[in-house]
């Protein structure tokens, strides 16, 4: 519990020490993508840059291990747009990060997962008492574990979590210093083909697993226009996805470094869209914030649609 709270206190900590950010250059905007989702596709395609480099704007693109490391860098002013999972945005707003949302994914609980070794003594979710369970801190699987704990009678301080990225848990995973590995598309998939884990569960039942688009508040107020054009974008690149899905694994392999296969399996797990923020979304997120404040894993209430972009 501690390590949690050590988060949202250096996330905080972050926020407090950027009063003195330098003002938005005009001409740049800086985007933080991770290895999978709609914002890789749009990198890899080109697109967005080729709109705004037509109104002067340079696109900077800069990848991340997982969404909260995402948004630490756009609390600290190092990015003005970004797309995580679920999670990492209460941790972020408990922090005071200044970030609002403008868009979500569609839901895709098929793409995280509760896995173990292939011959491990556990299987099912109960077995995880008092096991090394290793997860991404703040990530959008840190819900789909509470979840599925709570479900089978548990509580999160019955298992010991440890809180590696993704690359650091696969490492732990294979030395078998951890007992299980809660994770997401691609690293999930890439996990069943290299390792050949067991499932336990998926987050189907538990969560939606959607993906969300954020931007700074101060970039957000000024640049409304640009957000709707990334917003296009983004529906675009969505749409050419589902209709191109052996052109995007192409693409996606190529880009993240990551071989065809897993890939191919991440991409064909679900479709994928851009929808507005609307009521349904807001009172997924506000479900995921009480349960957080509930247990601990937040130090104080907070209200999604304060963060909601042109929610009116």
């Amino acid at each position: 519990m501690f390590s949690v709270f050590l988060f949202i206190v250096l996330f905080a900590a972050t926020a407090a020490g950027c009063s003195d950010k330098p003002g938005i250059d005009a001409t740049e905007i800086r985007i933080g993508y991770q290895k999978f989702g709609i914002m890789s596709i749009l990198k890899a395609r080109g697109t967005l840059d080729s709109q705004l480099k037509s109104r002067g704007i340079r696109v900077k693109w800069i990848q991340f291990p997982a969404g909260p490391q995402l948004l630490e860098a756009l609390n600290a002013g190092s990015i003005d747009i970004g797309e995580t999972g679920n999670t990492p945005p209460i941790f972020a707003q408990a922090a005071d990060a200044p970030l609002v949302y403008f868009g979500a994914g569609l839901p895709r609980p098929e793409a995280e997962a509760i896995v173990v070794p292939k011959d491990s003594p556990i299987h099912d979710i109960r077995q995880l008492k008092g096991k090394k369970v290793a997860l991404n801190k703040g990530s959008n699987v840190h819900y789909l574990l509470v979840k599925a704990l709570e479900k089978e009678g548990l509580q999160y301080k019955d298992i010991k979590p440890v809180y590696l990225p993704p690359a650091d848990a696969k490492a732990a995973f294979i030395r078998k210093s951890v007992d299980a590995w809660v994770i997401w598309d691609p690293y999930y998939a890439d996990a069943q083909t290299d390792l050949g884990v067991r499932t336990l569960t998926n987050a189907k039942g538990y969560t939606s697993n959607r993906s969300y688009y954020f931007a700074a508040k101060s970039y957000a107020r000024q640049n409304q226009d640009v957000i709707k054009i990334i917003l296009d974008e983004l529906d675009k690149s969505a749409d050419w996805f589902n209709k191109n899905p052996r052109q995007t694994v192409g693409l996606l392999s190529k880009q993240i470094g990551m071989d065809f296969e897993p890939v191919n399996i991440a991409i064909h797990r679900a479709d994928y869209g851009v929808v507005p923020i609307n009521e349904s979304i807001i009172r997924d997120q506000q479900q995921i914030a009480n349960t957080f404040l509930q247990i601990g894993l937040i130090p104080k209430p907070i209200d999604i649609r304060d963060v909601i972009w042109n929610k009116n």
